[in-house]
């Protein structure tokens, strides 16, 4: 039957998954709400069983002796024993095998983003062509979502930020989600994947998209009036159009910071070289008033 051709995922109006291991997010959900399921259906009959059999038509007169079998102890128990499987048989599973894989995804190549939350938006720090971020000084913040690159580093002068998450598909991912200011919940429903963004930390979180696609990032914590607009984008994209698009971000932030790098160590030398004349000049006019007073002693 067509009915019961859709899961209650679908039912529930979440997006389409789009990553590998979204299929077994999706079962858990599944397994859990058809649990909901039986149980609304289960005590919502016992509810309306109770309230017809204990009608005070039929009996005028209250017991005092209460429940005499042990059915609703069974039944309790039932369901702490099946709640005890979701937990240990599919939970815990299914998040040991998310962590186990870290070191795997990591050795993949992936593409790597760190991701700042800020109220209220998002902004994304990409490590350019050489695949190294920048060295990371958190006293340099200038501004809300600053991802505070050392400009002194080398390895920096290639990095860029994007406003929008673009990524290859087929490939792993590795998110690095951090905030400059509060609490927020960095969420991607149809990744099936959430992290909260913790001040001062960056905490990774790894997918691999298996379609292309444009859809939206939500914060998935409460962090302010307008937490509700803390809307973001995702495109995942062509390895060819990604690798284009990185090559041409990463080249106009290389071209950009490296000439400021030398505009700043040119200015620095002609300091330094003026600060040189000033103490030669400062000694000379010492020894000047010396020479002046030896001769006035004589």
């Amino acid at each position: 039957m067509p009915i019961l051709a859709k899961t209650i995922v679908e039912y529930l109006g979440i997006p389409e998954n789009f990553s590998e291991h979204g299929g077994s997010v999706d079962h858990l959900i599944d397994l859990v709400h058809w649990f909901m399921l039986a149980l609304f259906v289960g005590w919502t009959g016992f509810f309306l069983l109770a309230c017809w059999r204990f009608w005070r038509k039929r009996n005028p007169k209250a017991s005092y002796h209460g429940v005499q079998n042990h059915v609703t102890t069974h039944l309790e128990v039932g369901v702490a024993i099946f709640e005890a499987v979701l937990l240990l048989g599919f939970a815990f599973p299914l998040w040991a095998e998310r962590t186990d894989r870290f070191e795997d995804i990591q050795a993949q190549d992936p593409s790597r983003v760190r991701v700042i939350g800020y109220q209220f938006g998002w902004n994304y720090h990409y490590p350019g062509l050489d695949g190294k971020f920048g060295r990371i000084d958190r006293h340099l913040i200038e501004r809300a979502g600053d991802p505070c690159i050392d400009p002194e580093d080398p390895n920096g002068w290639d990095d860029f930020s994007s406003p929008i998450l673009k990524l290859p598909v087929l490939e792993p991912a590795i998110l690095q989600i951090t905030s400059t200011d509060v609490i927020h919940g960095y969420a991607i429903v149809p990744m099936r994947i959430q992290q909260d963004a913790i001040p001062g930390t960056d905490i990774p979180m790894w997918f691999r998209p298996l379609k292309k696609l444009e859809t939206s990032v939500v914060c998935a914590q409460l962090c302010g009036e307008g937490h509700g607009d803390m809307v973001g984008v995702m495109e995942v994209v062509g390895k060819g159009a990604y690798n284009t698009w990185l090559a041409e971000q990463s080249n106009a932030a290389y071209a950009r910071n490296s000439k400021k790098a030398e505009e700043d160590s040119s200015a620095a030398g002609e300091n330094g070289a003026s600060d040189e004349a000033a103490e030669s000049t400062l000694g000379a006019g010492e020894k000047a008033d010396e020479s002046v007073g030896g001769e006035g002693t004589e």
